[in-house]
C-alpha cells in the first residue's frame, strides 16, 4: 500500500532527510586517502545521536553498521571496516539513514579519494545528473516507469549500465515503503505517482556491466566485472508542478569546496 502523507509529515521528513544530508557532510570532511571506512561510520553516527537521532541503518534487518560504504566496484551495501582503508584514486558511495520525529532519512552520495580517473569522473557526473533526471519525471500523475526510463535512457546513452536487481523506494515511518523505484523501464508503466507520496530516488550505475553479485558477507552488491560503480540518492516528495527535494547535496558541496580552496 502506498502511503500519502500530510504537509506536516512532509516537514517532518524535511528535517529526517536535512539532517542525513548534514551527516554525509560530516563524513565528507574525512574522506582522504588512509582513512579507514570504519572511522566514517564513527563520525557518522556520532553526529547522528548528538543530533537527538538514531541511525536508520544500525541493526535494521540485522545490519551492523550505521553506514553503507561502498567503494569501487561495490554497487551498494558495504560494510564499514577498519580493513578497508580509502585511498588515492578511489570512489566511495556513503548512504546513510537516520530516524528522527518518527521519520526516516536517507541519502547517499559518491566521493571522490584524491584525484581519480577521466572515466571515473565521467561515471560520477552522469550518475548524478541521471538523479536529476529521474527527479524532473518525479511530479504528480507521472508513474515510476517515467523516472526509470529516464535515468536509464541518460546512463546508457553515455555508455554506463544500469544495475536492476537494486531499486529506490517510497520513504516514512518504514526506511522502505511502497513503490519500488527501478532505475529502469518504460514511460508510463508502473505505480502512479500522486502529490504526498515521497520516495528515494537512486540510481545505481556501473561502468561496465549491469551484473551484480553479492559478497559472502550477506551484505556487499559488487558489479560482477569488477569495475566501479556509482550511487547517489536524494529523497523527494511528488508534488503538482515539481518534486519538492526533501534532502540536500548542498552541505556536502560546501564542504568539498572549502577543502578544495
Amino acid at each position: 500500500m502506498i502511503l500519502i502523507k500530510t504537509a506536516d509529515e512532509i516537514e517532518l521528513m524535511r528535517q529526517s532527510n536535512l539532517l542525513v544530508s548534514k551527516t554525509l557532510a560530516e563524513v565528507a570532511k574525512q574522506i582522504t586517502p588512509g582513512v579507514s571506512t570504519e572511522r566514517l561510520d564513527q563520525v557518522a553516527e556520532t553526529f547522528i545521536r548528538d543530533h537527538g537521532a538514531v541511525p536508520g541503518f544500525l541493526g535494521y534487518q540485522g545490519y551492523p553498521k550505521t553506514l553503507c560504504t561502498s567503494v569501487n566496484s561495490e554497487v551498494v551495501h558495504g560494510i564499514p571496516s577498519e580493513k578497508v582503508v580509502l585511498e588515492e584514486g578511489d570512489v566511495v558511495s556513503v548512504d546513510c539513514g537516520v530516524l528522527i520525529n518518527g521519520f526516516y532519512g536517507d541519502t547517499a552520495f559518491s566521493f571522490k579519494v584524491g584525484v581519480v580517473s577521466e572515466k571515473v569522473r565521467k561515471l560520477l557526473t552522469i550518475t548524478r545528473e541521471c538523479l536529476i533526471k529521474g527527479i524532473e519525471q518525479a511530479v504528480d500523475g507521472r508513474r515510476t516507469g517515467d523516472i526509470g526510463n529516464a535515468v536509464q535512457q541518460h546512463a546508457e546513452s553515455n555508455g554506463f549500465s544500469v544495475v536492476r536487481e537494486m531499486v529506490g523506494h517510497g520513504l516514512g515511518r518504514n526506511m522502505h515503503e511502497a513503490p519500488e523505484v527501478p532505475n529502469y523501464g518504460k514511460r508510463g508503466t508502473g505505480p502512479k505517482l500522486k502529490r504526498g507520496m515521497v520516495i528515494c530516488i537512486e540510481p545505481m550505475i556501473n561502468m561496465g556491466r549491469q551484473q551484480i553479485k553479492q559478497e559472502p558477507d550477506g551484505w556487499t552488491i559488487r558489479a560482477a566485472d569488477n569495475l566501479p560503480s556509482a550511487h547517489f540518492e536524494l529523497a523527494v516528495a511528488i508534488d503538482k508542478e515539481k518534486a519538492d527535494i526533501l534532502s540536500t547535496f548542498s552541505y556536502i558541496e560546501e564542504v568539498l569546496k572549502n577543502m578544495n580552496s
